[in-house]
């Protein structure tokens, strides 16, 4: 839980919480399925796979699957990458929770 919040913090620091979406991102975001996008908000709200495949009733190879999917969509190169632009492109606002 620690790590969360300081993480949150630390985004909320450098990106704001009132920023426009950045119409790249938007773009982007509009190449992911439904689930894809479900994970990648997940993935930014800080929980780990496990956590993901509970509260999707997936398995943990099956989220593995999404995140690798939704790294190479969009040209990510690791979870960190995932978040930021999950908060440039409006996915995820500093501050809510899920």
């Amino acid at each position: 839980m620690y790590k969360r919040q300081v993480t949150r913090r630390l985004i909320e620091r450098h990106i704001g919480t009132s920023g426009d979406p950045l119409p790249r991102t938007l773009a982007e975001l509009q190449a992911l399925t439904e689930r894809e996008r479900e994970v990648l908000e997940l993935i930014a709200r800080g929980l780990s796979n496990g956590e993901i495949a509970g509260r999707l009733f997936l398995t943990e190879g099956t989220v593995k699957g999404h995140v690798s999917r939704v790294l190479a969509k969009l040209g990510l190169r690791d979870r960190v990458q995932a978040v930021v632009f999950s908060y440039e492109c409006g996915l995820v606002r500093a501050g809510s929770q899920s």
